[in-house]
């Protein structure tokens, strides 16, 4: 890690889902390094754990009327792009008097041409990859809204931001050899890729005090996502391969929210179809520690916390190739499925329902 004077930035509020833990991560490993920590981030009012430090900036993102707002509220992929490139404006109007800067892919660019600025002060800029080389990542996409055309990729709109970011930063930190493995695939030197490993909060442990465990889950095999509901995140993979299985205890609990119509409604129409599925909001250890097993069905993670947390959380899990999280499991507690291969995720669901496989 940079020492010294440092400004790290991530749009996600400190603590918060997958991006703020990591961003809270590399945070804590700044102030061991003895780093005098500049922290812009999301606004951290309502997320749970970790209070942020104090002095943190916080960026909100900006607002539009009219139907350019609209358009962007109801498109993932233009969502995306929006908030790097508003978050990113405004943290390189923030970066103060620093000697390095560490921010995050897709939300860089302006900080870092900011620190290769002629007589900028700045020494050393980093890019953190909490995704996979993003040419990988498109195709990733690209197969899977092939399958299910449900709304648009947001990785082709942001593909030409993130190889500007590349091409600009000293180094790039990799959480996981899935990530750094496709950015030596893509040409990108080994000595250029840093490596720095995740883990989950340390609340997610075994418990089953105020948990889900109760009379529900113990007559019922259930099966816990927690993340986005995108296609991108295998869901509608996950949902058909649910589906195909005649096992009338089986529960599917999707834990978070979607981000275009097309996926609503195929969730609507899921869950008024077989109720066994349901979409919920909530804490996500509550429905971990009532979990038989947890499946995260992505066409692309770099590493992937919600399978991690689940498995700190003492529920067997399955992911896929594409999942940095793989690299973490062990044949007794996890199992690794091919990527976006829907009869092999229905073989693996059945297989750990019969108690053949990962059985607690």
């Amino acid at each position: 890690m940079p020492g010294g004077r440092v400004a790290l930035s991530c749009s996600a509020p400190f603590a918060g889902g997958g991006l703020g833990r990591h961003l809270q991560e590399l945070y804590g490993a700044l102030q061991r390094a003895g780093a005098e920590t500049t922290l812009i981030c999301g606004p951290s009012a309502g997320v749970r754990g970790a209070a942020a430090p104090p002095g943190r900036i916080e960026i909100s993102r900006g607002r539009l009327s009219g139907v350019v707002d609209r358009v962007t509220a109801l498109s993932p992929a233009l969502s995306t792009w929006k908030s790097g490139v508003d978050f990113d404006a405004g943290a390189s109007r923030r970066l103060g008097s620093v000697e390095h800067v560490l921010a995050f892919n897709g939300q860089a660019l302006a900080q870092l041409r900011a620190a290769r600025a002629p007589g900028s002060g700045i020494a050393g800029a980093s890019l953190v990859s909490a995704t996979s080389h993003m040419r990988h990542v498109a195709r990733q996409h690209e197969k899977a809204y092939r399958r299910y055309p449900l709304e648009r990729p947001w990785a082709p709109r942001v593909l030409d931001r993130n190889l500007a970011e590349y091409r600009l930063a000293d180094s790039i930190l990799c959480s996981t050899e899935h990530i750094r493995r496709s950015f030596v695939q893509e040409g990108v030197p080994d000595e250029r890729l840093l490596t720095f490993p995740l883990t989950p909060d340390p609340r997610y442990a075994p418990g089953t005090s105020g948990s889900a465990s109760s009379d529900a889950s113990a007559s019922t095999f259930d099966v816990v996502y927690v993340g986005s509901l995108s296609v991108a995140k295998g869901v509608p993979l996950l949902v058909d391969a649910v589906r195909s299985l005649p096992a009338p205890d089986l529960r599917l609990v999707l834990l978070g929210g979607w981000a275009s119509r097309g996926m609503r409604r195929f969730l609507q129409s899921a869950c008024a179809s077989d109720p066994r599925i349901a979409v919920r909001l909530g804490d996500p250890l509550e429905e971990l520690r009532g979990a038989r097993l947890y499946v995260h069905p992505s066409y692309d993670d770099g590493f992937g916390y919600a399978p991690a947390e689940a498995l700190a959380a003492g529920v067997p899990v399955i992911v896929t190739e594409d999942t940095g999280m793989k690299e973490l499991l062990e044949p007794s507690r996890g199992m690794v499925v091919p990527t976006g291969d829907g009869e092999a995720l229905a073989a693996a669901l059945e297989a750990a329902y019969r108690g053949e496989i990962l059985s607690i």
